[in-house]
């Protein structure tokens, strides 16, 4: 784990406003700089080139640099060599790969491999497709799309049983979650988080209905979701209080969608087939509702996750840590900082790679893990 600053996480700074033309890669420094001021803290040294180019070269290709290139980087005399190096590494054939496993294991956790999953995720980052459209993706999956059909596969290996146990709707519910807006919400399945005060019953379960009623297609041979007709609210209650409440579709800490009614035999825009064993196309379906809704700036834990787990990936520990704990009671170290690149990361339209570049820019990321 790298660590560039000895601070005290709870104090907190000022930071004079940013003139709008600069780039954020100085922004992240002024914040960061300020913060290690405050707090009477010493920063780092800045690394070496060899370093530089370790480091760089694993967090982009996922390998070391070979001999030869990092001759001809030690050799480079230029100014800007830093800079051009980050950008050829962003242009490389390596950069794909290297994305495609860091993404993987990240959304994953490891539950195994499918090579349809591997081919939307190696065509999306080569496209360097938007991460707000991935993740639309991932919810409400297109199955005419060679390219895209594979992201079904979040869902449905979550939905997979073992042995006698049940579906696991709860924990594809809690991944959801955790992984595209930062909170752990399991807690609140029965009832109120008993230490997370942000954290309600609610929340939970206005996201659970939207997965309790999916189920893994079997009529192909790719990863794939149906989902059976919602027609009414899920009815909870807590297990502390008593208390009873219902609720439907919703995002988390957002407002409940409300459930059309149709009229017996409109509920499709195109019929089940019984004979082809296909689902047919719901006229409201929560999947896809979710697929809307979740992944835009509105959503603003959404933005928050994403530029705090690539942070994370670039500089070894979350703003908010651990990553599927943001809350008020756990405030992340650089409060202003994570607001800043939520706000970018959406100004540019989900962006990874351009994200990815700011942080390698900073002389934050360039400064040595050795603590002073």
């Amino acid at each position: 784990m790298r660590v560039f600053l000895a601070f005290a996480l709870s104090s907190s700074f000022g930071v004079t406003a940013f003139a709008a033309e600069k780039p954020l890669h100085q922004r992240i420094d002024a914040f960061v700089n300020a913060k290690a001021a405050s707090a009477k803290s010493q920063l780092s040294k800045p690394i070496d080139d060899a370093t530089f180019l370790r480091r760089t070269s694993l967090d982009f290709t996922g390998r070391i640099p070979t001999a030869a290139e990092t001759r001809a980087f030690l050799a480079d005399t230029a100014a800007d060599k830093r800079t051009k190096l980050i950008d050829r590494l962003l242009a490389g054939p390596h950069y794909v790969s290297r994305m495609k496993d860091l993404f993987h294991v990240m959304l994953m956790e490891r539950r195994g491999e499918d090579p349809d999953w591997n081919n939307f995720l190696e065509s999306s980052f080569a496209a360097n497709k938007p991460w707000d459209r991935m993740v639309a993706e991932m919810l409400f999956a297109n199955t005419e799309d060679e390219q895209t059909r594979g992201a079904a596969f979040f869902q449905t290996k979550r939905l997979e049983k073992y042995g006698q146990n049940a579906t696991d709707f709860p924990g594809l519910t809690r991944d959801v979650a955790r992984l595209f807006l930062g909170v752990d919400l399991q807690c609140a399945q029965c009832h109120d988080h008993p230490s997370i005060d942000d954290y309600k019953q609610n929340d939970f379960n206005g996201l659970y209905v939207v997965f309790l009623n999916t189920s893994i297609r079997r009529d192909v041979k790719f990863p794939a979701i149906s989902e059976k007709l919602l027609t009414k609210k899920l009815d909870f209650v807590s297990v502390f209080t008593m208390d009873k409440g219902a609720t439907g579709p919703r995002l988390p800490f957002g407002m409940e969608v409300e459930i059309p009614v149709f009229k017996k035999g409109e509920e499709y825009s195109t019929p089940p087939d019984r004979k082809a064993r296909t689902p047919g196309v719901l006229k409201f379906s929560p999947l896809k509702v979710l697929s809307e809704r979740m992944p835009r700036p509105e959503t603003r834990r959404f933005s928050r996750n994403i530029a705090n787990r690539l942070w994370f990936a670039m500089m070894g520990r979350g703003i908010d840590h651990p990553l599927d704990l943001a809350n008020s009671e756990n405030p992340p170290s650089h409060p202003e900082l994570l607001d800043l690149l939520a706000g970018e990361m959406a100004a540019h339209k989900y962006d990874i790679k351009w994200l990815l570049r700011e942080f390698a820019l900073t002389k934050t990321y360039q400064r040595s893990s050795r603590m002073p």
